[in-house]
């Protein structure tokens, strides 16, 4: 066996109370795909923004061949060799691809013959990409490129991907794989950080699995199951969900008729003629890669953006016109994407964010004043229900872990039993076990009599819970179809916009 590339060892980093690597020790070999496992807050991100130079550590050191570093800054870290792609992306919308990538090169690197190796690098990874086009103009697989063009144009030797196919499609995720494969043929070492246990399992060499901040194993992942990785992570039995029984279903309870909405702003995407129906009893799954109007169409559900009053449809009332007040009282419920600041205010504790969620419909208000103890007991059963980990409905809810505040604003509004559910990346940012939690409360809350619509990047996800399925591809829905009809390369497709059609007239009962 090579000797080791990278090694972090005895790594330790506390966060106040919070021991968030405790004693962690990795090693990733030259020409190795190392994955880096864990829930959330078990100390994966932390670990690695050691490793970038973000983020010194208490005790523990890194070496490279062999060799002590200590990087001060991700500036440090880059100049050494070490690479990072990260989650969400960083680029400026207004800016140039080239832009966007001069931007981490040193200044004297200048923008000469930058395009030139742009478009080399591009080629030699079959990442193709155009060095002079605007960054908004980009799909979310193409900003995906410059974000790996970028690392790779500072000739890193050791590479960090995190969560790297969380906005891509099938097919889009094969050529990355591609790309990685590639890479390590020519010896870097690869640390990937993924909750998709299955592409873990295809890809990687060797797994480390973090538990509390400490490393409880490293395996080889082609030898456990994904639900048996899962159980490692998580130090406990997950458990599979119930599928929908697919035996739905009743009266349409949301139904669209050539809903058309112009772009909010220069980078949103509008609607074109969107038309389809939701029974109750159902899960209608919407499939799309983040960016072709997956934000647009949860407003218009929820009321957040106004459009002609015979476009929504809820319960049989024509409320396209009407605000998310008189959709709630109609007995619809709405989860946003965005948990901080959309879903949840932070500064505010939980019992007053779930009754801006419930300030419109009886129950929790005495002759025009909060019925506080009502407000509390409602908050409580919440935190019970779903296992939100907090210290009580009086705690702040940026006091609350990113999960735990998802289990928390999706508990509000599955606790009421609402007819209708619509429901926006329901488990982003969830560790294994919350994920389960979550997604077998949306099928229970379907097989009793709801309508749900759930509007989701996460293929698996999606697979795993709707009766059927369909595609938000540049602002134009594919006509829904049972799930058992669309296998990943069909639905891959359909998200990239390939075969595109709108439901039109076609409601499919």
């Amino acid at each position: 066996m090579s000797p080791p590339l990278v090694s972090l060892d005895h790594i330790t980093r506390r966060f106040g109370a919070l021991m968030a690597n405790d004693d962690v020790s990795l090693a990733v070999l030259p020409g190795e795909i190392h994955a880096l496992l864990g829930e959330n807050g078990a100390g994966k991100s932390t670990l690695v923004k050691i490793l970038y130079g973000l983020i010194q550590p208490d005790s523990g050191s890194i070496s490279l061949d062999g060799k002590a570093m200590r990087f001060g800054s991700p500036q440090e870290a880059r100049a050494a060799g070490i690479g990072m792609v990260f989650q969400h992306f960083s680029l400026f919308e207004n800016l140039t691809v080239a832009e966007n990538i001069a931007l981490v090169l040193p200044a004297k690197a200048g923008l000469k013959r930058l395009d030139q190796r742009i478009s080399a690098i591009a080629t030699r990874y079959g990442l193709p990409l155009d060095p002079q086009r605007p960054v908004w103009s980009l799909s979310a697989g193409e900003r995906q490129r410059v974000e790996i063009v970028r690392a790779l144009i500072q000739e890193p030797r050791v590479l960090v991907l995190d969560e790297p196919t969380s906005v891509l499609t099938p097919q889009e995720a094969t050529t990355l794989f591609a790309t990685l494969k590639r890479l390590k043929a020519e010896g870097k070492a690869l640390i990937y950080i993924s909750h998709k246990l299955e592409e873990v399992r295809q890809l990687c060499d060797r797994a480390s699995i973090l538990r509390a901040g400490r490393l409880v194993a490293t395996c080889d992942p082609k030898a456990y199951s994904a639900h048996q990785l899962g159980e490692l992570m998580m130090g406990r039995d997950i458990g599979a969900v119930r599928p929908p029984s697919g035996d739905a279903v009743g009266a349409v309870r949301l139904r669209l008729k050539d809903l058309s909405l112009a772009a909010p702003d220069l980078h949103g995407v509008s609607l074109h003629e969107i038309s389809l129906e939701v029974r109750e009893g159902e899960v209608l799954g919407v499939a799309g890669i983040a960016g072709n109007g997956q934000s647009e169409l949860f407003a218009a559900l929820s009321g957040e953006s106004r459009t002609l009053a015979e476009a929504i449809v809820i319960g049989g009332h024509a409320v396209g016109d009407q605000g998310i007040n008189r959709r709630r009282a109609l007995d619809a419920a709405f989860v946003p994407e965005e948990r901080n600041g959309h879903a949840a205010v932070g500064a505010m504790n939980l019992a007053d964010n779930l009754f801006l969620s419930r300030h419109a419909l009886p129950g929790l208000l005495r002759h025009g004043f909060i019925d506080k103890s009502a407000l509390l007991a409602r908050t409580d059963e919440v935190i019970a229900g779903f296992d939100v980990r907090t210290a009580g409905p009086e705690a702040a809810a940026r006091t609350l872990s990113g999960g735990n505040l998802q289990k928390f604003v999706v508990g509000r509004e599955l606790a009421r039993q609402p007819r209708l559910l619509v429901i926006n990346q329901p488990t982003w940012g969830v560790d294994a076990l919350a994920a389960a939690a979550i997604r077998q409360a949306i099928v229970e809350l379907a097989t009793r009599g709801a309508a749900v619509l759930v509007i989701s990047q996460d293929l698996d996800e999606l697979y795993e819970v709707s009766d059927r399925l369909c595609a938000l591809a540049h602002g134009h829905l594919s006509v829904p179809r049972p799930a058992s009809e669309l296998d990943r390369s069909a639905i891959g497709l359909l998200m990239g916009g390939a075969n595109q059609f709108t439901a039109g007239a076609a409601h499919v009962s």
